[in-house]
């Protein structure tokens, strides 16, 4: 368990797990006036909330499946990054991938976020990699005989 520094800025109440064995909590949208997504649009949904994560942790943005597979919803920049240095307010880049309006009210679960430890890594610049049984095979490499 990680402890994050939150201001939430919102009419509404923290992210919270929806289950004891959930990765993500689901974020709000912090309207104002509602928000009509037209199809292939694109919009930036505030959230009001503001978080310190620890260093070492990052805050992952991701999409909700229940919009993504019955409204056509996405993130745009899935999974977004949110790092341990920024202070901003959380927004959400939402598309509309569907062929119909779809309208984002104040207080809609518009995504979910996952706290997650990751490394910096430095480099090691060599002549050559090692082998592997792959090799340089590329995208649908695996699985074809």
């Amino acid at each position: 368990m990680v402890t994050v520094k939150i201001v939430n800025k919102s009419k509404h109440q923290l992210p919270q797990y929806a289950t004891t064995l959930s990765a993500g909590m689901d974020l709000r949208a912090n309207l104002d006036n509602p928000v009509t997504l037209k199809p292939m649009q694109r919009t930036l949904i505030p959230t009001g909330l503001f978080i310190e994560l620890p260093a070492g942790f990052e805050a992952q943005i991701r999409p909700r499946s229940g919009l993504a597979i019955k409204k056509g919803i996405t993130v745009l920049n899935t999974p977004g990054t949110i790092d341990a240095d920024y202070r901003g307010e959380i927004g959400v880049i939402l598309i509309n991938l569907s062929e119909e309006d779809f309208i984002i009210e104040d207080g809609e679960r518009i995504c979910q976020m996952v706290i997650a430890r990751h490394e910096q890594a430095t480099w090691e610049q060599v002549e050559i990699l090692g082998q592997t049984e792959r090799g340089a095979g590329g995208f649908g490499h695996t699985g074809k005989k």
